[in-house]
């Protein structure tokens, strides 16, 4: 990789030459005689232009702007490092559980930058002293249950020193113990045929597609799909990292209990249904389930087309951040593929969307745009490859490699701290088991025989149960974690009393219920004109429900683009939200987004059914 980071010259240097022009014409031509002629030969000329040109090279050298980088934080699992040669016990020691604090801060995942001053000032480092550091911070890992793994070397070459000198940039990351992997959730996106599922079967079964969509069979969950080949429901596939960067997928591993226990860091894709007929499920899962990333896949010969700009509007009215995969690159022109880059690039350039694209070519190119797209969400890296031939898809696996979580662990820390809150977004019977539920933990921390409350029913109540195993990612677990997924089997409790949308919660927390709700919303598009009475099918987290619009505060009407506070109404049943909860909502091509602002107090036997929870709590 070639990474060579030079300094400029001043700002002024070329406004100061115009400036004297005038001088540096009278001292090349020298002292004169009356008659105009120059009095120097031209050998004198010669050796005064070449003396000149030496000093002004060597002070343009010298005045070359050293690179920065941003100052280092005390918070979060970026380190800058001078130099580690030789340290002592004590300064080790020093040096370990700084380490540790770093691995702690990126939940498992740090990244060392040596020979980097803590302003950010790149130093560089001679050939010796990096091999040194290297060994001091691989003794480092070692001592903490760690790998290093080199990302990138780059030449530093500001100074006017002749030896070579370079900076490292290193990734420091734990070796999994009692499942504790760093999970990322990633929704894959798309218009139907840009082969999404084709993709993610690439991934994670470590073989190639042969054209015709053989990779993609171990995705499918239904006979439909396989016969059709468009994903209907959704489906959920891993792809594991180890501590030092490997790939560990089912290529290697048979089963994924397997390839949970080989890794320290695991993407899960949630590989959700590109057909218009399907929109309902695709929102359900980038609402519900909570992604970390969205994957935008593109096909490379057909363009944005479909329901492309659809989902790239529903990653950004969530606030989700989306990168680009085009797809397919194998079936098209170089040009063809150049083209829908840069269609691509027309649309994130737009008012609205804002976005900064940017175009990954190399390992160095992934690198960049792993760390870049965690630090700011307007950055949206865009990858080319194909499934057949595998042309960049190790590009691809590099930065699913480096991708850093957006929440640090202090944020995890504060949801844990909270109590226990379970989504329901899945419901199975399985033999000799009994009913399990899937979804999300979003606070808390869950174990094995807990003793929770789930609901709303129907009637607004909330029914004891008892947690019996856990299960993440198809392997036994003992503690669940805010922020995690997995499925929990609550034995002999009655399938028919559990509905997706419900909650599992802490008898301590006194779960509220909710008919009626304001949020302030923003009329995304509407092909009349938005008013009471009107029905919408709402989704927050995972509730999806129709409800009826009560009233618009300060308003009789919207139209597109407009703002407002409205009142909704479920139809059905009550249900349990959150103040400040994403809304979004649909009819047809009516759509909108928003969050939710108050609870409202309904008469429908509030006071009665508050009564029948708690007794049903305190049993």
């Amino acid at each position: 990789m070639d990474g060579r980071i030079s300094g400029g010259t001043g700002v002024g240097t070329v406004a100061n030459v115009r400036s004297n022009l005038p001088n540096i014409r009278s001292n090349l031509q020298g002292p004169s005689s009356g008659n105009g002629r120059r009095m120097t030969s031209k050998k004198t000329r010669s050796k005064k232009g070449k003396r000149r040109k030496r000093r002004r090279n060597k002070k343009t050298k010298t005045n070359k702007t050293p690179p920065y980088l941003p100052p280092e934080a005390e918070e979060g699992n970026i380190e800058y490092k001078l130099k580690l040669v030789n340290p002592t016990q004590y300064r080790f020691e020093h040096l370990a559980t700084q380490l540790k604090w770093r691995l702690q801060e990126g939940r498992g995942e740090a990244v060392y930058q040596i020979g980097v001053e803590d302003n950010g000032l790149l130093v560089g480092l001679s050939e010796g002293d990096m091999r040194a550091s290297l060994k001091t911070l691989r003794r480092m890992a070692e001592k903490v249950g760690a790998d290093i793994t080199l990302l990138r070397e780059r030449e530093v070459d500001y100074d006017s020193d002749r030896n070579c000198r370079k900076i490292a940039e290193v990734l420091v990351r734990k070796v999994p113990d009692d499942q504790q992997f760093l999970d990322l959730r990633v929704a894959v996106l798309g218009n139907v045929d840009s082969g999404k599922s084709t993709l993610l079967g690439v991934l994670t079964q470590g073989e190639l597609d042969n054209g015709r969509g053989r990779a993609r069979l171990n995705l499918f969950r239904h006979l439909h799909e396989i016969q059709t080949g468009r994903t209907s429901s959704i489906s959920f596939e891993i792809l594991g990292f180890n501590s030092k960067g490997e790939v560990v997928n089912y290529s290697d591993s048979r089963t994924a209990e397997e390839i949970c226990e080989s890794s320290s860091k695991m993407i899960t894709f949630i590989d959700l249904a590109g057909h218009h007929k399907y929109l309902k499920t695709t929102i359900f899962g980038l609402t519900s389930y909570c992604p970390d990333f969205a994957m935008l896949v593109v096909s490379a010969n057909t363009g944005i087309a479909g329901t492309t700009r659809e989902h790239l509007g529903l990653a950004m009215a969530l606030k989700v951040p989306i990168f680009i995969v085009v797809s397919k690159v194998d079936l098209c022109a170089k040009g063809t593929v150049e083209r829908t880059v840069r269609q691509l690039e027309h649309v994130l350039k737009l008012p609205g969307c804002n976005k900064v694209p940017m175009v990954v070519a190399s390992p160095d190119d992934a690198v960049t745009a792993a760390q870049q797209f965690a630090q700011s969400s307007s950055i949206t890296p865009i990858f080319t490859l194909s499934s057949v031939s595998g042309e960049s898809l190790d590009l691809l696996k590099v930065f699913f490699n480096i991708l850093p979580p957006l929440s640090n662990s202090k944020e995890q820390e504060e949801l844990m701290q909270q109590l226990t809150e379970f989504q329901v977004d899945e419901i199975y019977t399985v033999p000799d088991v009994g009913t399990v539920v899937g979804g999300t933990l979003y606070s808390g921390v869950c174990r094995e025989g807990e003793r929770l409350v789930v609901g709303p029913t129907d009637e607004g109540r909330f029914l004891r149960l008892k947690v019996g195993s856990i299960h993440r990612n198809r392997s036994a677990c003992r503690v669940l974690r805010a922020g995690q997924a997995a499925t929990l089997a609550l034995g002999n409790f009655d399938r028919s009393l559990l509905r997706k949308g419900m909650v599992m919660v802490s008898p301590k927390m006194n779960p509220t219920i909710c008919w009626q709700f304001e949020a302030a919303i923003v009329l995304l598009f509407h092909a009349k004109t938005f008013r009471r009475g009107f029905q919408v099918t709402v989704h927050v987290g995972n509730v999806r429900q129709t409800a009826t619009v009560e009233c618009l505060h300060g308003k009789e009407e919207l139209r597109t683009g407009e703002r407002a506070v409205v009142c909704f109404r479920f139809i059905k049943h009550p249900e349990y939200l959150r103040m400040g909860a994403k809304l979004l909502f649909r009819e047809g091509v009516t759509k909108g987004i928003g969050h939710v602002t108050s609870l409202l107090p309904d008469s429908h036997d509030q006071n009665q059914i508050h009564d029948q929870n708690q007794r049903e709590i305190e049993k």
